[in-house]
């Protein structure tokens, strides 16, 4: 189940508190504590292919996109 889908379910049953805390209880993601899923980019929320090097926290795209900006230079 998407997050996305998650919070639209929790927003119906808003009304209802019987159902939201059997919904929650089973249904609610869990919060990760490690793994690739728990590191996003700073930009634009991807998860995969994560630059944490130099406290960076971007994606390999939006790495790309702003290196010259950030100080990096492309060698040949």
């Amino acid at each position: 189940m998407t997050t996305s889908t998650h919070k639209k379910l929790l927003n119906q049953l808003s009304n209802k508190p019987g159902k939201i805390e059997k919904y929650k209880k089973y249904n609610v993601p869990k919060k990760r504590k490690h793994g690739e899923k728990t590191h996003t980019c700073r930009r634009c929320g991807r998860t995969g292919a994560h630059i944490s090097k130099y406290g960076l926290k971007l994606c390999r795209h939006c790495f790309r996109e702003n290196a010259i900006v950030l100080g990096f230079k492309k060698y040949r």
